[in-house]
């Protein structure tokens, strides 16, 4: 009998003029990017967050805490693929991933398939099992006045014969 669980991960960080913009592991070309003491890839953390979350674990900041140097900078896709490692020694297969980013600002439709890519390999899953979408926040609040930008990530996991 297989045991399936399910884990939801949740990132957000401020938009600042002048750093890097990173989702998904793909660089946009902007003048402006996302703060946090990592790359802060907002959707990369929302998966590992649900990850970790689907398989009973503790959250992000417990693994790679923003007061460790050793994390400033990081990219981003280091940190997932230390996390599905995490899983998989602890007999977890990833079954399916689904993002939504919710960001103004820039627009992400062209670069989805990119961002599946990169998410695919980082977790060793198909491309065919994530499922991401852009969304606006239609105005309202901070997300909506284009301040920031945030992710919602749903996931599946599957622990055969457990």
């Amino acid at each position: 009998m297989a045991n399936f669980r399910i884990g939801h991960g949740y990132d957000i960080h401020p938009l600042v003029p002048e750093r890097p913009l990173v989702l998904g592991g793909v660089k946009f070309d902007t003048d402006y990017g996302l703060v946090g003491h990592s790359d802060a890839d907002v959707v990369t953390h929302a998966v590992c967050d649900a990850l970790l979350g689907a398989a009973g674990l503790p959250d992000i900041g417990h693994f790679f805490p923003n007061t460790d140097a050793a994390f400033k900078d990081i990219n981003s896709q280091v940190l997932l693929k230390k996390v599905t490692a995490e899983l998989n020694q602890r007999g977890y297969a990833i079954g399916n991933v689904d993002v939504s980013v919710i960001a103004e600002k820039p627009r992400l439709i062209n670069r989805l398939g990119e961002m599946k890519m990169v998410l695919a390999a980082s977790m060793g899953i198909s491309t065919e099992d994530i499922g991401i979408k852009a969304t606006t926040n239609e105005g309202i609040d901070d997300l909506g006045r284009g301040l920031g930008i945030a992710a919602h990530a749903v996931v599946l996991v599957e622990k055969p014969g457990a």
